[in-house]
């Protein structure tokens, strides 16, 4: 049963392959075209095995709730914790995968073929979406007393990655080349 972050990552695979698609028919365009056709495809199958990943970890924190049910304190905080820390770090993964989108999709907007750079701009504003998505899904899983790192880094990553978005949308690129 997918969830918000299997939802998510599905975005940032989409993402990916408007990469792919771009840097595949760059190589005239770019010499490292073919490097960055690599970095989107495996942006893509890392995003497409979070999809699953989250859904897993989903259904395992809603098990582990279920077998809790008795318990109470630190009792139940222990039993659920490990299936817990499984929906915030995965949701972490997708971010950083977004934010992994919105960088290359910035160098294909600089170097790539310039009649794709409109596919780079959409896929750095859907990977930005994503990103910023997964950090929300942190911060509900994470409610309640006290902080957490990841969920500082999470929102990190999301707020760079919109910055690079908007460079991106105000100069045609991230590097401003």
């Amino acid at each position: 049963m997918p969830a918000g972050g299997s939802a998510a990552a599905a975005v940032v695979a989409a993402a990916a392959a408007l990469l792919e698609k771009a840097a595949r028919l760059s190589s005239a365009h770019w010499v490292t075209a073919e490097v960055a056709l690599e970095q989107a495809h495996a942006l893509r199958l890392r995003a497409e095995e979070l999809v699953e990943a989250d859904a897993d970890a989903y259904m395992s924190y809603v098990e582990a709730l279920r077998a809790a049910k008795g318990l109470r304190g630190k009792a139940r905080e222990r039993s659920v914790a490990p299936a817990r820390a499984l929906t915030i770090d995965v949701p972490l993964a997708i971010s950083r995968l977004g934010a992994e989108a919105v960088e290359l999709a910035g160098a294909l907007a600089d170097h790539g073929n310039p009649n794709l750079r409109a596919d780079a701009m959409v896929a750095a504003t859907i990977a930005v979406a994503a990103a910023t998505a997964a950090a929300k899904l942190i911060a509900f899983n994470l409610r309640g007393p006290g902080r957490d790192q990841r969920l500082d880094e999470a929102m990190r990553i999301a707020q760079a990655a919109r910055d690079n978005a908007a460079k991106m949308e105000r100069t045609g690129s991230v590097t401003g080349s």
